[in-house]
């Protein structure tokens, strides 16, 4: 069954623990789409080719600017015990806005009728790396707000943190709402990460209201993650360069 586009209109929090406290809090617009179609949506939404608002294949799935979108997550699921005749995918992601985006993280969501089932973070960096971390349950069991799954780091995401310890990710996928929480754990130190929004059909009008409210798309995001790093760096905080990323493509 084709997944009509929804429109996410989210906040994103991040809480830093430890010896240097840190925090921000930021809205986001995410669109929740069936990457598998390029079922019709607003006249401003496109999938794979230039418009206000788009998703193209290649910015996902695989290496940087060079992805294979859904038939990248089918390989990865099905790698793992999750044929493709069990579950529907969808993907939440950041659309390019005028043909620019930069996306710390997206998710392929992988469900078997209601019940979510596993999911792909996808993670990118301003290095210019990417890993994606698999998260389900044994026997890929529904994955419910309770659920807690953890994986350890894999990619040098912050120059100022280590590529040790965990995450421990929490997913709660509601037909209303998303609610998604990553909890970067090492020793006494970590970071938690969230992002929250309610859903709603992806419309030319609220597309035009998330440029409006965002009108910088990527330029925004690339600026406030050099924003905060100054803040870190004046608080202390000691700058890691940049290790050789993981050979695997997915932990």
């Amino acid at each position: 069954m084709t997944h009509q586009p929804e429109l996410v209109v989210g906040v994103t929090t991040h809480a830093r623990r430890g010896a240097i406290k840190h925090g921000f809090r930021y809205g986001v617009d995410f669109v929740l789409i069936d990457p598998e179609t390029d079922a019709s949506g607003p006249r401003l939404f496109s999938r794979n080719r230039f418009n206000l608002a788009a998703v193209h294949d290649r910015d996902h799935g695989g290496p940087l600017k060079n992805g294979r979108g859904a038939k990248w997550a089918r390989d990865v699921l099905t790698a793992n015990g999750l044929t493709a005749a069990d579950h529907q995918l969808q993907l939440l992601t950041q659309p390019r806005l005028f043909g620019n985006c930069f996306n710390p993280v997206s998710f392929w969501l992988a469900k078997r009728g209601e019940d979510l089932v596993a999911v792909i973070a996808e993670v990118s960096t301003p290095f210019g790396d990417r890993h994606s971390y698999l998260c389900h349950l044994p026997n890929f069991a529904p994955i419910t707000s309770d659920s807690r799954i953890t994986t350890p780091k894999s990619l040098h995401v912050s120059p100022f943190q280590e590529v040790k310890g965990n995450y421990e990710f929490s997913f709660d996928i509601q037909p209303d709402r998303i609610a998604i929480r990553i909890f970067y754990r090492h020793g006494d130190e970590g970071v938690v990460a969230t992002l929250a929004g309610a859903r709603a059909p992806l419309t030319n009008a609220n597309l035009v209201k998330a440029v409006l409210r965002r009108p910088f798309g990527a330029f925004r995001t690339i600026a406030l993650i050099h924003w905060q790093a100054v803040r870190l760096k004046l608080k202390g905080a000691r700058y890691r360069t940049r290790p050789t990323p993981p050979k695997t493509e997915v932990t």
